[in-house]
């Protein structure tokens, strides 16, 4: 049986160096204002190594999105549950999450939102960009039903329009809470949301 794993291993890192610099290049200066000479370069990879694994720019710009989810939802799968014990918490707690990034140096606003005012919906990485909300979205219902609410689906769409405003609202203007005012507007939106009738949310 021929050995697959060395080649893989060897060509490894160059996509590795590619992959890590279009995302850094792409969040920091924008998908048009980047083109592939300058990944390459950066990277120190040639442009036939580039185009071995992404066969156009388009590709690349979706594997930076794809691998931008990948990581967030890992961290947010990690750290949610050290974050609090009952559903009602976690869903707070996403808030702490978004506020921790918002504070890091190089905060320039979602990546997905960045993306889809450059390109729109005509472009490969809508698909990504829906895939990723539909998983936000997801998080909150799931754990909106956990709680007991009785109209998770709905409400998550509002815990999402909470979500995506704290984003853009810290990136244009960064001075401001953000987060937490999200954070306690869920909790009101959670609270009130929920019909005397119904269980206490836990």
């Amino acid at each position: 049986m021929p050995n697959e794993t060395a080649p893989k291993t060897r060509r490894r890192p160059a996509y590795e160096r590619a992959v890590a610099t279009a995302d850094r290049l792409f969040y920091e200066q924008g998908i048009h204002a980047v083109g592939v000479d300058q990944v390459a370069a950066e990277a120190d990879i040639s442009k036939a190594s580039l185009y071995t694994h992404f066969r156009t720019k388009d590709d690349l710009v979706v594997g930076y999105l794809r691998g931008r989810s990948r990581s967030w939802q890992e961290h947010v799968a990690a750290v949610l549950p050290q974050r609090a014990q009952t559903p009602r918490g976690r869903i707070t707690a996403v808030f702490d999450l978004l506020g921790e990034w918002f504070d890091e140096p190089g905060y320039r606003g979602c990546p997905f939102i960045n993306v889809e005012a450059e390109y729109g919906a005509g472009h490969p990485t809508h698909d990504v960009t829906i895939e990723h909300r539909d998983w936000v979205r997801g998080l909150f219902a799931a754990l909106l039903a956990e709680a007991g609410h009785p109209d998770a689906e709905s409400t998550a769409l509002q815990l999402c329009l909470l979500y995506d405003g704290a984003m853009a609202s810290a990136q244009a203007d960064p001075s401001r809470p953000w987060a937490r005012a999200a954070r306690d507007a869920a909790e009101r939106i959670i609270v009130t949301d929920a019909p005397a009738r119904s269980t206490i949310l836990r």
